[in-house]
């Protein structure tokens, strides 16, 4: 019998940078934030953060032919004053497919970097507040299949960018109208907009929101936002660790493979593989690995963000009964097993 086991593995490379645990301010329900636009106008920073405010979100793009004029200073600016911040994207799905317009997004403001204060970009998708204008439905007059298949098209290609999942802003009643309440974007953060002292229903495929805009004018700058969590879980979702998925497989009797995929945002450095045969037979070939006897050991200087390395083993195995690998990456073990 041929075995082999999967699992994750989760490596902390990253420093959290540019929040301090002290003083987190709590909203209603969570850590007190904002959400700025064009129309919001010039800022105070220094008062949004003294006011208790921890968080923005600024206004970037809508379409592919709209850039925020202010965006460079909210966006810059609510940086300066120690806020983490994320932009968002207003979908116009009626002009263009989401592909085309998450990569205007991702030019133009909505690109994530590990800087320890960048949220994940947003996705705004929400009733049509052109209709007078472009004569469209509230659901810019897609079926709910195909605007189900617009948000997975920006949000692939978003992902596919950053290694992250966007954020998706949406009220209940527009997600159960124009997707169908679609229960398939379930992996990405939600920011739910329902103004009032209660959240309500959510869409389908969530069991919590990450983000709630409870108020169109907040008391601070903007719209009133809170994060659904801690200050330091806020930080964690700008900035979570890299993340590694190892498995392993004995091909053979001889011949046995572990196979690291960098499925996280960051890119992994320093990785060290150690395997070492079991059931009396010996390492006898590892390319781009150290071996001896029955022990093996490979070392990775870096694996980059959506890579994949491979690594075979082999042995000699001419003894009979069981025999195979144990292989060590990081906390985590595997056996490979030949009978």
């Amino acid at each position: 019998m041929i075995c082999g086991v999967k699992r994750a593995l989760l490596f902390v490379v990253i420093a959290m940078l540019g929040v301090s645990g002290a003083g987190a301010a709590e909203a209603a329900d969570g850590v007190t934030g904002v959400d700025v636009s064009n129309w919001t106008g010039e800022v105070d920073w220094g008062s949004v953060s003294s006011g208790g405010g921890k968080f923005a979100f600024v206004h970037a793009t809508e379409g592919t032919n709209y850039r925020n004029p202010s965006f460079d200073a909210q966006y810059d600016g609510a940086a300066a004053a120690g806020l983490v911040r994320g932009a968002y994207h207003f979908a116009q799905p009626h002009e263009s497919n989401g592909t085309a317009q998450a990569d205007y997004f991702l030019q133009n403001g909505g690109n994530w970097v590990s800087d320890g204060l960048t949220l994940p970009g947003v996705l705004d998708v929400e009733d049509n507040p052109y209709k007078d204008r472009n004569g469209k439905n509230n659901c810019y007059d897609l079926s709910t299949a195909d605007m189900v298949t617009w948000i997975k098209d920006f949000t692939k290609k978003y992902y596919d960018a950053t290694g992250r999942r966007a954020i998706i802003y949406t009220t209940t009643s527009w997600w159960q109208t124009c997707t169908g309440n679609s229960g398939a974007f379930k992996a990405n953060p939600l920011w739910l907009a329902r103004w009032g002292g209660d959240p309500g229903e959510l869409p389908k495929g969530w069991t919590r929101y990450t983000f709630w805009q409870s108020a169109e004018k907040g008391p601070l700058a903007g719209g009133g936002n809170a994060f659904h969590g801690t200050e330091s879980q806020l930080a964690e979702l700008a900035n979570p660790p890299a993340e590694v998925t190892v498995s392993g497989a004995a091909k053979s009797r001889k011949t046995y493979i572990v196979t690291l995929s960098n499925t996280g945002p960051h890119p992994v450095r320093d990785v060290k593989v150690s395997g070492r045969a079991f059931g009396g037979h010996r390492v006898v070939k590892a390319p781009g690995c150290k071996f001896s006897g029955t022990a093996v050991s490979c070392r990775l200087s870096e694996l980059a963000r959506g890579a994949k390395k491979t690594f075979t083993i082999t042995t000699n195995a001419k003894v009979k009964g069981t025999v195979g690998m144990n292989v060590t990456v990081g906390s985590i073990k595997l056996t490979l097993k030949a009978g």
